[in-house]
């Protein structure tokens, strides 16, 4: 099996299933247990072992139906078990918009690029008060050990019974505990849109305070995506079960929002100068610009390997790929190879970082405003304008080829996808 291309974790977990025979032991005995120090022989364990989506476990686990969680502070369980949650983002449910309190000068509420700040100001605009029903004080966050506790996990293999699981005295991490008088809420964040967590990253908390309060402990998960912060409220069923996990309620808010109207969006479209289409940047394959929006959001707390986007994110490497390059198209990435560790890396462009500043109104004019400076994509909206649509996949192959981009003729139906996938983005900014 090459490994050529492949991120670092998949080159390193190859390694070590060859090594070991892994996947041997598994049909063996049903799981294999492997060290801290077995894993640090390859590459270190930390950025080895955590898998906060699915689609970050490497090529060998998913092929093999396989996932990993820590036993203890030095030993994890590699079987065939079900670690992962999906999520549905309800579209209907209302978004509520929250003041800000006015006095507040610490944090800006239209730069939460961080987890952290963007968990602190939901706090702070009470929010989190508003989800449990009470008012909370915000008394924990970071490291801490469980317990000694065991589980039940479902197999991937459905035919199969739940595995059984004894931690003893595992390291877990919680973004952030409110406690109010009758509920405790265990929070964990992320400032981007991901179609399924780790079950863990809520479960190994709440059995550690669930164990230690009378109060009842509330696991949340919040996500945090183009200025809207979406909370779903979860329960554990069977405190003793994993795979238990049920979602009791979805909540969305935005704070301080600010309309974006059809004369905005119009006026912004009479005023557009076309680009050329970048040199060397091929034309984007994204589909879904919501995602390509995280992306910018991500490096606007730091400069992000490519393996560090395939790694930790939403991405798998074809993705990264992809979405890199519609930053890239739009002249909000620039891609460089760090002259210290000669890695491929991006980062924000100076007009990106300006643009982020902004207040949302302005930030997603300015967002809108990049998109239109390409003629494929202005002259589709204007189509859609006059539609009072969204044009077909046909309509808009046509727009491509009358605007003379430079696509392969088999390539242009699927790159009309992405531009419809671009406009439908823009449509639904619009609040009139």
């Amino acid at each position: 099996m090459t490994s050529v291309g492949k991120p670092k974790n998949d080159k390193a977990w190859e390694k070590l299933f060859d090594e070991y025979n892994i996947v041997e032991q598994i049909n063996r005995r049903g799981q294999f247990i492997i060290s801290s120090a077995q894993i640090n022989e390859v590459r270190e364990s930390r950025l080895m072992a955590k898998f906060d989506q699915s689609v970050n476990l490497p090529q060998i686990f998913r092929n093999n139906r396989l996932s990993i969680l820590p036993i203890s502070r030095s030993k994890y369980i590699i079987a065939p078990i079900n670690t992962h949650h999906p999520i549905t983002y309800d579209t209907n449910v209302e978004v509520i918009s929250v003041p800000f309190p006015a006095h507040i000068e610490s944090i800006d509420y239209s730069d939460l690029y961080s987890e952290a700040v963007a968990l602190n100001c939901a706090f702070i605009a009470k929010i989190i008060d508003d989800l449990v029903g009470d008012e909370t004080v915000h008394t924990i966050s970071g490291r801490m050990s469980t317990e000694n506790f065991s589980f039940s996990i479902d197999s991937t293999n459905n035919e199969q019974n739940p595995y059984q699981i004894d931690v003893n005295r595992s390291q877990c991490e919680i973004d952030g505990g409110f406690e109010g008088r009758t509920h405790f809420a265990l929070v964990e964040a992320k400032s981007y849109t991901v179609d399924d967590f780790l079950i863990r990253q809520l479960y190994y908390p709440y059995r550690l305070w669930s164990g230690k309060l009378r109060k009842k402990v509330i696991p949340i998960l919040m996500i945090f995506s183009q200025d809207i912060i979406h909370f779903f409220i979860y329960e554990f069923t069977d405190e003793a079960q994993y795979s238990s996990l049920q979602l009791v309620q979805q909540r969305r808010y935005a704070i301080a929002p600010e309309e974006i109207t059809r004369s905005d969006v119009n006026a912004l479209l009479s005023q557009i100068k076309p680009v050329s289409e970048p040199a060397g940047v091929p034309f984007p394959q994204a589909d879904r610009f919501d995602r390509v929006v995280d992306l910018l959001s991500l490096l606007a707390v730091r400069d992000l390997t490519k393996d560090d986007i395939t790694a930790n994110y939403q991405f798998d490497m074809r993705q990264t790929n992809y979405y890199t390059d519609a930053g890239r198209y739009l002249e909000l990435i620039r891609k460089f190879t760090d002259p210290d560790t000669r890695e491929v890396t991006f980062a924000l462009t100076d007009e990106a970082r300006l643009l982020l500043r902004q207040r949302h109104k302005q930030k997603y004019l300015g967002l809108i405003r990049k998109i239109f400076e390409h003629v494929v994509y202005s002259r589709t909206f204007r189509l859609a304008l006059g539609l009072g649509r969204i044009p077909t996949d046909d309509e808009i192959s046509q727009v491509i080829i009358d605007s003379q981009i430079n696509i392969g003729g088999a390539t242009v139906g699927r790159r009309s996808r992405t531009v419809r996938s671009w406009i439908k983005w823009i449509w639904e900014q619009i609040e009139d």
